[in-house]
């Protein structure tokens, strides 16, 4: 279920993308406003990101997640309507960013679920198969988008994508529950999860907050680390979500229908990839790796071969560019990690906030990506700048996780890692060990 309803974030997040060449025609939008509307969704969620964890740690994420996706659903469902008004591109904006105030609690809650569910050495695989979702999304709902602006016109893609979106939203709150709601759920089960390192009972009470609580995680150097190596992560994602349909209609000319099929490739890639990822952590964990090896040696491997991205601007047959971009999306799919270790550091009683404070950092990606490649499209004429500008942040990221991150340790409540006599010790304090 998780799984399907991230399919369905991100079918709703790609709809502008699938819809932009035509509407750009349309409406009269140039690149530099088009990469404005592109980032509206990013700003929102971004934004939102600490409020929609605190929500989360208030009122649990199974009714939290199902009521947002109806509501973001609704949302995509209006952006159909937007040529009807004077001011389309405002209104275009306003409801991409009520969009992302509405999504800004999905990923903490995936997370937050799979904690609850899932041991450790079972998390990566589990964390990697709701991470290839947006792989999936790209691969098998890019085609179909794409035909329904084909034969009917951009406005369709909102609309159907809504629609189904609505009632996803309400099969998931029928059906899901969390560990210790679930009457399919025996004591063994909550036994096995809790001593393997889930937290099955995380959800049996509200919990406490405190803005110390946040400083702790924030001002703590491996959660910076993190940090750092999820915006550069997410800053790939949202060049394919965004521009990659538009570089291959303008720097590749190709129709709309061949874009469909073309830019599935390189999301089954990043589906592959993303499995492989999980596969080869968890496959570490059980074999005696520490958990920081077990964890960082996918992302770090798969953050620098997603660097060769790059490579598209040294070459000119199409074949041989959709080649380039498939092997960085799943490089990319192997190292998509990060919500994976979060629920391995992040404090028991505050996987909401951790998560929200996590993924605001990686969506600020979701703002500058679009904003930053619009500018250097009209300012160069060109994706080769914006190309360099993705292979470049690819490589800062593994840095990051290989030299910022150290250690991977759960943190205390406090958000300061435990130190080894058992003792607490400050957040800014520092740390030993690889």
């Amino acid at each position: 279920m998780i799984f399907i309803v991230t399919v369905f974030n991100y079918v709703d997040r790609a709809t502008l993308s699938i819809a932009a060449p035509s509407m750009r025609h349309e409406l009269g939008f140039d690149a530099l406003t088009m990469g404005i509307a592109f980032s509206a969704f990013g700003w929102a969620y971004t934004a939102m990101q600490i409020p929609g964890g605190l929500i989360l740690d208030r009122f649990g994420a199974r009714l939290v997640l199902g009521l947002s996706l109806v509501l973001w659903s609704v949302l995509t469902f209006l952006q159909g309507y937007v040529h009807l008004f004077a001011s389309a591109f405002f209104w275009l904006f306003a409801l991409r960013f009520l969009m992302g105030v509405a999504e800004s609690p999905a990923f903490p809650a995936n997370s937050r679920l799979t904690v609850m569910w899932f041991p450790s050495a079972e998390r990566g695989l589990a964390t990697s198969v709701f991470q290839s979702a947006q792989y999936f999304a790209l691969a098998v709902f890019t085609p179909i988008m794409t035909y329904t602006v084909h034969a009917w016109g951009w406005h369709y893609v909102f609309y159907l994508t809504g629609a189904v979106g609505v009632f996803i939203g309400l099969w998931w709150l029928k059906v899901v529950r969390e560990p210790r709601r679930d009457h399919r759920v025996n004591e063994a089960e909550l036994a096995y999860i809790a001593d393997g390192g889930g937290l099955p009972t995380m959800g049996d009470g509200p919990a406490p907050f405190s803005w110390a609580q946040v400083r702790g995680i924030a001002c703590n150097r491996m959660m910076i680390g993190i940090y750092i190596g999820q915006f550069c992560l997410t800053s790939i994602t949202w060049f394919f979500l965004t521009w990659f349909p538009t570089y291959l209609i303008e720097a590749k000319g190709m129709s709309i229908l061949k874009v469909g099929l073309v830019a599935a490739l390189p999301a089954i890639a990043g589906c592959l990839g993303g499995i492989i990822g999980g596969f080869w952590s968890d496959w570490m964990l059980k074999r005696g790796f520490s958990l920081t090896a077990a964890r960082k040696t996918p992302i770090i491997s798969g953050l620098v071969l997603s660097s060769t991205i790059v490579l598209a601007n040294y070459v000119q047959s199409t074949a041989v560019v959709v080649a380039v971009m498939s092997v960085a999306f799943f490089a990319k799919g192997i190292g998509n990690l990060g919500w994976c270790i979060l629920g391995d550091v992040s404090p028991k009683k505050a996987m909401g906030i951790s998560g929200g404070m996590f993924n605001l950092c990686g969506n600020l990606a979701s703002i500058a990506t679009p904003l930053a490649i619009g500018w250097m499209i009209k300012t160069t004429g060109s994706f080769e700048t914006a190309l360099t500008y993705v292979a470049t942040l690819a490589l800062i990221g593994a840095f990051s996780y290989l030299v910022i991150v150290g250690k991977l340790e759960r943190l205390d409540p406090d958000g300061s890692p435990p130190t080894e006599d058992g003792s607490r010790r400050s957040p800014l304090a520092p740390r030993h060990g690889t």
